[in-house]
């Protein structure tokens, strides 16, 4: 039988109908013979749903399978969502070379050295222009702009055609830190010709242009201008562009800028090595806000996000060792509220509010822009590199429809929508989605990794919801009862509606069960336990409404 013709897919193992947990795989061969390369390798951020959780990782099970034929890693930027799998998956995956540029590289080395656990994971450094051969692809490096430095797409050449991994981006001619898309390298591809554009959708219901960093600066000064008393600016540890724009706005308005919590002390460290902040004042230290005059401050903290373990949370709650606030000092929100966060920013908000604080939220002045392409950019993108196929990425599906039905009618002539797992012959022939390979979902709790179906998951829930009684008793080998049961109750209201103490009902149903077993049931602990677990459930959930979880230990003395 003739060998299988060879054929260039894409797949995702995540980042397809979710913002986040990027990881995108591109295939060249024959279908049972294969070689990859992965780009990035993110997670994205637990939800109250998980309790206990808090990371989410893509399930690279499938890519485990094939390790041998996996060419290279490469990330295109340091977000989280692109590198912050990497650390915790590159072991299963066969210890293929890693490409990242020196900022990302500055911040996985310095997050790296903050978790003993790790081993050193040695990266290869690449920059715009690059050539990386890695055959049978070559995969060019481009700048493009985001809101972190040194951002970056992919031109992924094989024999069957060249694709576009756009990666986040926009279009900026002023990004204050880091690179503008390299327009004229896109026209160049473009010209060559581009097989598949592999296109972030994440506002691409936004109509028009999204604007630069350098207006953000401009706005971030005319608010701290008018600010009276302290100010305080939250945003991403990682948006070098912003703390440089906060820095120099500090400067203009006679302000010295405090740096607080480890995450930004960090990422400016790494951002002074890379030269992109060279001309800024020194940041000063979390121990001199205390010191420094009211109105010639400016805290520069983490929490934009409502994360409830970030400085802003605990300045809100008033709770936070060295930073306070008064009524009418200002803070500022440089960040827009990713989708899902909304509660906890709010909470934030809140707690600010009932402070006296002023907050500032990119509704009142201009002091945010996203790092993505609206709909003016996407059609300028379109027109440089004319792609034959368009693939939506980077959007919950909402976003990958509304990018299919604006690409349509921008005159791109096929576009299809994937989602994890699917695999996508982009060429030979017409595209399609021609295999699903295993996807999921793995959870980061605490130190451990667990799969989505561990049990533990389930438990927290239903204690999350029911409650946890735990009883033991101590019985003779006859079954007689020793001394009096020990309970303890957790997640359970004191009292009935009838104002009846709860542990007088379980207490009740385990003396009923002990009471009216024979005595030959009795001398068995195993059947004792079961009859007490169902009757103290039941019990529970006659005068709740809920069934708590409920461990029984029963002991022969």
């Amino acid at each position: 039988m003739a060998e299988p013709k060879a054929d260039f897919v894409f797949c995702a193992l995540g980042g397809l109908g979710e913002i986040g947990m990027n990881a995108a795989l591109y295939g060249y061969g024959s279908p049972h013979k294969r070689e990859w390369i992965l780009v990035d390798c993110g997670v994205s951020f637990a939800g109250p749903e998980l309790p206990g959780i808090d990371l989410v990782l893509p399930d690279l099970k499938f890519l485990e399978g094939v390790k041998k034929n996996l060419k290279a890693i490469i990330i295109t930027h340091a977000h989280e969502d692109h590198i912050g799998a990497l650390m915790d998956l590159y072991p299963r995956l066969g210890k293929p070379p890693v490409y990242a540029t020196r900022f990302a590289a500055g911040l996985f080395d310095i997050r790296r050295q903050n978790d003993p656990m790790q081993k050193r994971l040695a990266l290869t450094l690449m920059e715009p222009g690059d050539r990386l051969p890695l055959d049978p692809f070559e995969v060019e490096i481009i700048s493009v702009a985001h809101s972190i430095p040194e951002s970056t797409a992919l031109a992924i050449r094989t024999p069957l055609g060249t694709v576009i991994h756009t990666g986040d981006w926009k279009i900026d001619e002023t990004p204050i830190a880091g690179w503008k898309t390299d327009d004229a390298r896109l026209k160049a591809i473009g010209d060559e010709g581009v097989l598949a554009l592999i296109c972030d959708s994440t506002n691409v219901m936004r109509e028009g242009e999204s604007l630069s960093e350098d207006d953000v600066a401009r706005g971030l000064s005319d608010v701290i201008a008018k600010a009276d008393g302290r100010v305080a600016v939250t945003t991403f540890a990682s948006n070098i562009a912003r703390i440089r724009s906060i820095a120099l706005a500090a400067k203009e308005n006679g302000r010295e800028v405090v740096a607080i919590g480890k995450a930004m002390d960090r990422a400016i460290q790494v951002a002074i090595e890379c030269g992109y902040l060279d001309d800024v004042p020194e940041f000063r230290s979390t121990e001199t806000y205390g010191y420094l005059p009211r109105d010639k401050v400016v805290a520069l903290l983490t929490g934009s996000q409502g994360e409830p373990r970030a400085a802003l949370a605990r300045v809100s709650d008033d709770q936070h060792p060295d930073v306070t606030l008064a009524p009418g000092d200002t803070v500022i929100f440089s960040s827009r509220t990713i989708p899902g966060n909304e509660k906890a920013v709010g909470r934030i908000i809140n707690g600010l509010v009932r402070q006296g604080v002023n907050v500032v939220t990119d509704r009142h002045a201009l002091v945010h822009v996203s790092g993505h392409p609206r709909q003016g950019e996407l059609k300028k993108m379109y027109q440089w590199v004319r792609p034959r196929v368009l693939i939506p990425a980077h959007g919950e599906p909402l976003h990958l429809e509304e990018h299919r039905k604006f690409a349509l009618h921008s005159g791109i002539p096929e576009v299809v929508i994937g989602h994890n797992g699917d695999v996508i012959r982009l060429a030979p022939g017409k595209a399609d989605i021609v295999d699903e390979v295993q996807h999921g979902r793995i959870y980061k709790d605490g130190n451990v990794l667990v799969t989505s179906a561990d049990p533990a998951i389930a438990e927290r829930r239903k204690l999350s919801f029911g409650g946890l009684v735990s009883i033991a008793i101590a019985i003779d080998p006859k079954g007689e009862l020793v001394g009096d049961p020990a309970f303890a109750v957790s997640g359970i209201p004191q009292v009935t509606r009838e104002g009846r103490l709860f542990e007088d009902v379980i207490e009740e149903a385990v003396f009923s069960v002990l009471e009216g077993l024979p005595k030959t049931k009795k001398r068995d602990p195993d059947l004792v336990e079961t009859a007490i677990e169902r009757a103290v459930r039941s019990a529970v959930d006659d005068e709740w409404g809920k069934k708590p979880i409920c461990h029984v230990q029963i002991v022969v003395v």
